[in-house]
């Protein structure tokens, strides 16, 4: 006769404590970690970066859903649209890189080659595709040589629309912080990404700078036009490189340099409520990636009445300053080990940032939950 083991009680609710352990730091609920720090003034904000992408693969629904659960306040979908004009969850309208489409011989033929902000790039762009036929790929794990762990994942969860995402962080209680990406090229292709994305947003009750939405974009151009349709609050991307492509295709010489001095940002305060910088530009690194010392921005952006949102905070020692890496750089898992993660993110609060976007939101409300409480 088979001898059916039965586990003790006790390991059942340890697993239980285990799992809870997932949207609960140091006794505080993912809810309580949401509401004001008890002086009036709230917790800089966690951004679920394409959701959880530190450990699903990005911009998925099971990605998103595991950020809410670690205790992001918002969660971030990069847009981009159909063939048939549905906006729908990608980081690039290009999706080689995060689909299984190369491997859909009905497919074989929408390979191509297109410039996108005046870069060449081959393979399988999304405006190629009906949303139908969009789902029947199935992501996978964008940087898998970093994270194969998310590797088990490649295949299970179809690209989302930006319905979807609504729907999820509604339920939750979070909010939403949408990218529109390429909207100068899309726009020269005829389908334009800010009307879609503002009957969406009305449909689904965002209206007001009240509600629970951020608006981002990399460009200019769309963001003013933007503010001239809606009261929900909008943040200038920057980076450290580059130029927005809107400045650039109309033979404007402005850079991200120029957009983030105290008179660009005076300037972006005119049109948008935050800037979204790179962590560089707030703290730079020199070429070795040692961390130099904190430039003005936190502050330039606050004294033009701007918030400040950072990107891209990741544990991996890969996107780690040299300051904060931990290992034996011998190591072959070296650059994908984890290293002092909380340290970054301990020195992003003390200069004042009212908000992050992380790839590993556990990591970031954590961080958080123990330098606000002092513990």
């Amino acid at each position: 006769m088979r001898t059916i083991t039965r586990r003790p009680t006790a390991l059942l609710l340890a697993a239980a404590l285990l799992l809870l352990g997932l949207t609960q730091v140091a006794g505080a609920t993912a809810a309580d970690e949401r509401v004001d720090r008890g002086d009036g003034r709230r917790l800089p904000l966690v951004i679920g970066h394409r959701g959880a992408s530190g450990y699903r693969p990005e911009h998925t629904l099971a990605s998103y859903r595991l950020a809410i659960g670690m205790g992001a306040d918002y969660i971030e979908p990069d847009l981009v649209s159909t063939k048939d004009g549905v906006l729908v969850a990608r980081h690039e309208n290009e999706i080689s890189g995060t689909t299984d489409v190369a491997a859909h011989p009905e497919f074989a033929d929408r390979r191509a080659t297109k410039t996108i902000d005046g870069v060449a790039l081959t393979g399988w762009f999304t405006e190629d595709f009906t949303l139908a036929e969009l789902r029947t790929l199935r992501a996978k794990e964008r940087i898998p040589d970093l994270r194969p762990d998310n590797t088990v994942f490649d295949g299970l969860y179809q690209v989302p629309t930006l319905q979807e995402v609504i729907d999820l962080a509604k339920r939750a209680g979070v909010g939403i912080y949408p990218e529109t990406k390429h909207p100068t090229y899309f726009d020269s292709i005829g389908l334009s990404l800010e009307e879609p994305l503002l009957a969406t947003l009305r449909a689904n009750g965002y209206t007001s700078p009240k509600d629970k939405v951020f608006i981002q974009s990399f460009e200019t151009g769309n963001l003013k036009e933007l503010n001239r349709h809606t009261r929900v609050r909008l943040v200038q991307l920057l980076s450290d490189v580059g130029a927005p492509y809107d400045l650039v295709a109309a033979g404007d010489p402005r850079t991200y340099a120029d957009l983030s001095t105290p008179e660009g940002l005076a300037e972006i305060a005119t049109y948008a409520d935050g800037v979204g910088p790179s962590k560089n530009q707030i703290v730079p690194r020199d070429a070795a990636g040692n961390l130099l010392e904190p430039t003005s921005l936190v502050d330039d952006a606050h004294e033009a009445g701007l918030l400040v949102h950072p990107y891209t905070f990741r544990n991996e020692n890969s996107f780690l300053p040299l300051d904060f890496r931990q290992g034996n750089p011998a190591s072959p898992i070296y650059l994908r080990a984890t290293g002092d993660a909380p340290a970054e993110y301990r020195l992003f609060f003390r200069l004042g940032v009212d908000g992050l976007f992380s790839d590993n939101p556990d990591t970031a409300v954590a961080s958080r939950h123990r330098f606000f409480s002092g513990r």
